[in-house]
């Protein structure tokens, strides 16, 4: 009898605990404007997009759930430094700017930038130095930016929140054009919600880079895991699936 009283103790601990809970989702962060990468759905009020599909197949490989928050493009990183989110699936470039102050995945995709200017303007520009003494916009952290400014060639670089507001001044004539990410840009263009503007396919990118997805430098278990359940995404073919459903043409580092 007295064998049984420690089993039957443990019994009695396990049931008043209950079962074991489950672990919270990792909280991931990606804008609501830089589709096809992440977008709004104003039907579902959710974010959805490459990105997120990207992430939630990597979450159910590696073993973790997760839920998007929406957060605009620049406070993505200082979100996630102060322990805001757990994880950033957007379309940011890995740069070694960024890699100084957060951890990055193995690269999902790769692209550069593009150009957008009204659709009367038929010119066909294949660099920055077709477009001097103009006034020319880009969006607010995006590795776009710098380069414009550096290159001193322009009149003035106005920085925007969000590339819909980019287009809309080109749109409207305030801008001679505008630089953004190329698949983004390239969606709009194709979604035909901004009428006024053309894609200008003439352009040769100056900065060519990888998306990832990045974490706290901290957080090298989480990236093991990530980095792992990425390599299997790509050799299982769902990577390549998740782009072409979203209509993404070959990553730019392909031969």
């Amino acid at each position: 009898m007295r064998r049984l009283l420690p089993s039957l103790g443990l019994s009695l601990a396990l049931l008043i605990a209950g079962p074991a809970r489950a672990e919270p989702p990792l909280r991931v962060g990606a804008t609501p404007t830089g589709l096809p990468f992440t977008f709004l759905d104003t039907k579902t009020n959710s974010i959805q997009g490459v990105m997120v599909d990207l992430v939630n197949a990597v979450g159910k490989e590696a073993g973790f759930a997760v839920a998007v928050e929406p957060l605009q493009f620049s406070t993505l990183i200082p979100a996630l430094t102060a322990s805001k989110i757990d994880i950033i699936s957007a379309a940011m470039f890995i740069t070694p700017q960024r890699k100084e102050v957060v951890a990055f995945s193995a690269p999902v995709y790769s692209y550069g930038e593009g150009l957008i200017v009204p659709k009367a303007d038929t010119k066909d520009y294949t660099s920055f130095a077709d477009l001097k003494g103009e006034t020319v916009g880009a969006q607010v952290g995006t590795a776009f930016v710098d380069p414009l400014k550096k290159s001193g060639l322009f009149a003035e670089v106005k920085i925007y929140d969000a590339i819909p507001d980019i287009i809309r001044d080109v749109n409207s004539g305030r801008l001679k054009a505008g630089f953004a990410d190329a698949p983004i840009l390239a969606y709009y263009v194709k979604q035909g919600m901004f009428p006024g503007v053309r894609l200008v396919e003439t352009l040769k990118p100056t900065v060519v880079a990888s998306v990832g997805i990045s974490v706290r430098k901290a957080d090298t278990a989480l990236l093991a895991k990530i980095d792992a359940a990425l390599a299997k995404l790509k050799a299982d073919g769902t990577l390549e699936k998740i782009l072409m459903k979203w209509g993404l043409p070959p990553s730019a580092d392909r031969s």
